[in-house]
């Protein structure tokens, strides 16, 4: 075998430096992308961490929001039941209480023309008892002689009629 001519190895040597520095030059460029990538992949997990770090913060609140919620409910609901019996003991005593208030009303109803009879019945007291009937004679359109028991007993005793407030 012989030996290949010098042209030829100046130029593989050439081209085995070309190769080299290419290589060279990957690498480089290779640890700069892994370096870029881990940095990249630490700034990721950090902010993952605080991601996740403030998500439990977040979960911590709500559940602490929950927890006064759900202790308002509670209270909430006992206030309801509370004024609920006091509802219902009311409603009971306004039941008891509506024959009287019924009573009153008819009796507020029925009071302008009770008063407007007192108001007569006083004016006739006032008057006194007419000379007519102090001598036993009876007006024309006045009342009737005066009513005696069903029994017919003690009538001679009974006196003319006379206005007045008594019963």
């Amino acid at each position: 075998m012989s030996a290949p001519p010098a042209l030829q190895i100046r130029e593989a040597n050439a081209h085995l430096a070309a190769v080299h520095r290419r290589a060279a030059e990957l690498e480089t460029r290779l640890l700069a992308a892994e370096r870029t990538v881990r940095a990249q992949a630490e700034r990721l997990a950090r902010h993952d961490q605080q991601l996740r770090a403030a998500l439990d913060e977040l979960g911590r609140v709500k559940d602490r929001e929950i927890s006064a919620l759900q202790e308002q409910l509670l209270s909430s609901e006992a206030a309801v039941r509370s004024l609920q019996v006091a509802v219902d003991q009311r409603d009971q005593v306004i039941k008891q209480l509506q024959p009287q208030a019924d009573l009153l009303q008819d009796i507020a109803r029925r009071r302008p023309p009770l008063a407007a009879l007192l108001t007569a019945l006083e004016e006739a007291e006032r008057l006194g008892p007419s000379p007519a009937s102090s001598q036993g004679q009876l007006l024309p359109d006045g009342p009737g002689p005066p009513l005696g028991n069903s029994t017919g007993e003690g009538q001679d005793d009974l006196q003319p009629a006379v206005f007045g407030t008594t019963v």
